[in-house]
């Protein structure tokens, strides 16, 4: 029994202790200043000011430094946004800089200040008015205040236009969508440079053709050319005039993720079979009928291929007659299937 009891008065002491009495219960007196030094204690509190203004200048041309890194890191995107060593390193360079003037200022340039305090209930309005004194504090003994705001504010607004810049490079400009390079009258030429040729157009086979005298990189300036025979074709009366010969041209940008149409399906099996020649999308597999002006016959594209009227020049060349019959590239919200 004596060990139990001797066990149990163990236990509650070293749970008085934990809980910051002492071994006796002895609670210090509510009028006691709880803060006060033990006797025989050093006490711990201490606050120093910094006396050096180099640091503050060190600190200052951190954060110009990183500045200057972070609008290349912009400059490289605009100029050339292949270069990813060279954005990589201005980007990593500018957020390093800004981490060690942080650092730097932490230690040398702000007061460091060792406070013990007792733990006291929340929201007390003298606490809340001691806090708002020590945040004013925090600017003491800082000589060049001036300097070092400054050179904050210019490298948070130069790392933050750097991080936000490749926003720019989300996909295509919207602009893009409501232009093309093809007009009435543009000669339509080969990957080589060369005229394409009605002659030239053979049923069963689909060829690409870009705008003579006109940047080939343009969103719109790829086309898709085939010839079908005249009693396969389906077009609304407005669009009859646009096939001479058989021969059809519809934009290779697919109207759902804009990516580039690549293949195309022509049924060679039996002469009565209902399947139809038709484009496929290899992205998403979206599939439109030539047949019929582009209509979208499976995957998840919007609407119909653009189509674009062709005409036959003096020289037996393919020529635009005209603009496409709606904007090229991917469909936007609302766009609804026919």
């Amino acid at each position: 029994m004596s060990r139990v009891i001797g066990f149990l008065i163990a236990l509650r002491t070293t749970w008085r202790m934990l809980r910051g009495r002492g071994p006796a219960g002895d609670t210090p007196p509510p009028d006691a200043a709880p803060h006060a030094p033990t006797p025989g204690r050093e006490d711990p509190s201490r606050r120093e000011l910094p006396a050096d203004g180099r640091h503050e200048l060190w600190v200052a041309l951190l954060l110009f430094a990183a500045a200057g890194l972070a609008l290349s890191f912009i400059a490289v995107l605009a100029l050339d946004k292949s270069n990813t060593q060279l954005l990589g390193l201005a980007m990593g360079g500018a957020l390093l800089l800004l981490a060690g003037a942080t650092i730097l200022a932490g230690k040398l340039v702000v007061p460091q200040e060792t406070s013990v305090e007792p733990r006291d209930a929340l929201l007390v309005p003298e606490a809340a008015q001691e806090v708002s004194a020590l945040v004013h504090q925090g600017g003491d003994g800082i000589s060049r205040r001036g300097l070092l705001v400054c050179a904050g504010c210019v490298a948070g607004g130069a790392v933050a236009a750097a991080a936000a810049s490749p926003i720019a490079s989300l996909g295509p400009r919207a602009r893009v969508l409501h232009e093309s390079p093809w007009r009435r009258g543009i000669r339509m030429i080969d990957e080589t440079g060369q005229p394409l040729a009605a002659s030239e157009i053979q049923i069963g086979s689909f060829y690409t053709a870009l705008p003579e005298g006109e940047d080939s990189e343009l969103f719109g300036a790829g086309l898709l050319v085939i010839r079908l025979p005249t009693a396969m074709i389906h077009l609304p009366p407005a669009r009859r005039a646009w096939t001479p010969g058989g021969i059809m041209a519809f934009s290779k940008i697919c109207p759902h993720a804009g990516c580039a149409i690549s293949l195309y399906r022509y049924p060679t099996y039996g002469p009565t079979s209902t399947e139809q020649p038709a484009f496929t999308c290899p992205c998403h597999y979206s599939t439109f009928t030539p047949a019929d002006g582009g209509n979208v016959i499976f995957g998840p594209a919007g609407r119909p291929l653009p189509q674009l009227p062709v005409m036959i020049d003096t020289s037996g060349n393919l020529r635009a007659a005209g603009i496409f019959d709606e904007d090229i590239g991917p469909a936007w919200w609302g766009t609804r299937r026919a």
